[in-house]
């Protein structure tokens, strides 16, 4: 919410905790099918992008979920060619994919445009490589296209959504990983964002075992900051068919791309497990 003040407020009551950012201006106010955005221009973090009333993205720190949403899982499959991409309207994700020249295609599925098209005008630098000929945009439901989808026809799905609410409640179950398992290639993996340790240590541990009663036998979580996210602390979960626990390290040191987050060292230490996290998911494994 917008205060008087000119204060835009994030409150996340089951935790007591909130999130604010100061506003020079609202820029974009706009109601799709599916869920209201708006755009706002702030004093330290450039553009902020909002939808049913949730930080999205800013300008500013939006490289932290895009690289490790993206570099992590194709530095860990050993020679990823086809990726898909459920949700990642804003194409941050989309950008880093394609900064790995042995990526052939990559597919990047959306329900809602206008996503797409308000990041086009206000986060250009996240469309960059829309219009590379390896990409493709879909603007349908992913749900949908991953459960009517080919098997054995995908080597890696990133599911870049919204909070498990609205029109990304599906993606966090068991039947859509099922469908996932189904489409992955026999080196394939799913990432996704899995919220923050911090707070939704449940949500992990369901969505941790929907993924192993989908099929998957390997499953790692990454961890990363998001300031402007729930605790500051996200992650993401990997479920692969085969490990997922090790990288190419020396691939990854030497990427032929420029990242801000992104590297080796760091891929290494978000694979280490707070204890917590461990005592919190053997309990409700």
């Amino acid at each position: 919410m917008l205060e008087k003040n000119q204060w835009f407020t994030e409150v996340y009551a089951p935790d007591g905790s909130a999130f604010s950012l100061k506003i020079k201006r609202k820029l974009h106010e706009e109601q799709s099918p599916f869920q209201l955005l708006e755009i706002y221009e702030t004093e330290h973090f450039g553009y902020l992008m909002v939808i049913d009333g949730y930080v999205m993205l800013t300008s500013r720190d939006n490289f932290f979920y895009h690289e490790m949403m993206s570099h992590t899982a194709l530095f860990i499959h050993p020679d990823p060619k086809t990726v898909w991409i459920i949700g990642g309207g804003d194409c941050g994700t989309l950008k880093e994919v394609l900064k790995h020249p042995g990526v052939e295609k990559v597919l990047q599925i959306d329900i809602d445009e206008l996503v797409t098209r308000l990041s086009e005008h206000y986060f250009p630098e996240l469309c960059a490589s829309n219009a590379d000929p390896r990409a493709e945009l879909k603007f349908i439901d992913g749900i949908q296209w991953v459960k009517d989808a080919t098997a054995d026809s995908v080597d890696i799905i990133i599911v870049d959504s919204t909070d498990p609410v609205g029109p990304a409640e599906g993606l966090f179950n068991e039947d859509f990983y099922r469908d996932c398992f189904t489409c992955l290639t026999d080196n394939g993996m799913i990432i996704q964002q899995s919220e923050s340790s911090l707070f939704h240590l449940q949500l992990q541990s369901d969505m941790r075992n929907a993924m192993q009663n989908a099929g998957f036998p390997h499953l790692q979580t990454l961890f990363f900051p998001q300031c402007v996210y729930p605790s500051g602390w996200w992650s993401a979960t990997i479920a692969g068919k085969q490990a997922v626990s090790s990288f190419r390290r020396n691939d990854a040191a030497k990427k032929p791309f420029e990242t801000q987050y992104y590297n080796s060292d760091i891929h290494q230490a978000s694979l280490a497990q707070p204890e917590f996290f461990n005592k919190a998911m053997q309990a409700n494994g």
